[in-house]
C-alpha cells in the first residue's frame, strides 16, 4: 500500500523490536486504508499520530505490547470487544497488542473508518453533545 509517510514516524518504528515493528506497521497500513487522506504525524514529542479532521488513533510501545490509541470519545461501537483499555475514558479508548497477538483487522478497520467518519461530521464531541453516537 502506497501512502505518504512521516519520516519521524517511520524512525519510531524503526527503532522497536522486531515484533512491536509489524504490529505498527501492519496498523499504520490499516489506518491508511481507512482512508487514503489520513496523514501521520508526531505529537507529545515522539508519538505517532494518524489524523484526518481531528485526531484517529496514536501509536505508543510499551515493554510487552503496544497500545493503539482510538480518539472517538467512546462513542464508536465495538461488537467485536477489541478494546482493551479506557472503557469509561471520555476522550479515548486503547487495543491492546502484545506479541504474536493476531489483530482483529476487520474490526479494527471498521472503528478508523466510523471515527474518520465522525471526525468529517464535526468530531465525537460535536456527536456526542447532539446524541448520535455512530
Amino acid at each position: 500500500m502506497m501512502y505518504a509517510k512521516d519520516p519521524r514516524v517511520d524512525a519510531y518504528i524503526d527503532a522497536l523490536p522486531d515484533w512491536q515493528r509489524r504490529i505498527c506497521s501492519r496498523i499504520r497500513d490499516l489506518v491508511h486504508a481507512a482512508d487514503p487522506a489520513v496523514e501521520e504525524t508526531i505529537k507529545r514529542s515522539i508519538q505517532p499520530y494518524f489524523v484526518l479532521d481531528g485526531n484517529v488513533c496514536a501509536l505508543l510501545a510499551a515493554k510487552d505490547h503496544v497500545n493503539v490509541f482510538l480518539y472517538d470519545g467512546a462513542i464508536v461501537p465495538d461488537p467485536d470487544g477489541i478494546i482493551t483499555a479506557g472503557h469509561d475514558n471520555k476522550t479515548a479508548r486503547t487495543v491492546a497488542f502484545r506479541r504474536d497477538e493476531v489483530i482483529n483487522e476487520r474490526a479494527l478497520l471498521a472503528m478508523f473508518r466510523q471515527i474518520i467518519a465522525n471526525n468529517r461530521a464535526g468530531g465525537w464531541r460535536k456527536i456526542k453533545a447532539g446524541g448520535a453516537a455512530g
